[in-house]
């Protein structure tokens, strides 16, 4: 039998996590392992589609604006193995199904909040940076092209 000793971290005095090679191993293996879940431009988007509730085929589809059908379902399936969707199937003619969020995924909760918080903070960023180099390029301008 193995054991896997888990290690506390290393604090320096401003209370601050110092990585060891060790830790920062472990951090970057469950990074890793996040990533493998949730990779890809459509498996959060579709489970912010899902959050608002049980959805069929279809609605999630027009919910994820440029998703294909067949990637759609791909992701769908993915999500079911990963223990995020649960796929609902009603023995009704025309066979209806449905799919909603399992409470698993609401551990994502945090996650999905810091993305898109970054997100804001990133765009934002890139914007303020796009309108200094414009406004430069025009004092740049101004100084070479003077209309005297």
């Amino acid at each position: 039998m193995a054991f896997t000793v888990v290690t506390q971290p290393v604090m320096f005095r401003n209370g601050k996590e110092r990585h060891t090679n060790e830790t920062c191993q472990s951090s970057l293996n469950a990074v890793q392992d996040a990533l493998y879940v949730l990779n890809g431009k459509w498996k959060l988007p579709v489970i912010i589609a899902l959050s608002e509730g049980k959805k069929r085929f279809g609605e999630i589809q027009k919910n994820v604006a440029g998703i294909a059908p067949k990637v759609l379902s791909s992701e769908l399936k993915n999500l079911e193995l990963n223990g995020f969707v649960i796929r609902k199937v009603y023995n009704e003619f025309p066979v209806l199904v449905e799919y909603e969020l399992t409470d698993y995924s609401n551990s994502l909760e945090n996650v999905i909040t810091a993305l898109r918080d970054w997100g804001f903070q990133h765009r934002n960023r890139i914007r303020d940076e796009y309108k200094k180099a414009k406004k430069k390029k025009e004092v740049r301008a101004d100084i070479l092209n003077p209309t005297v």
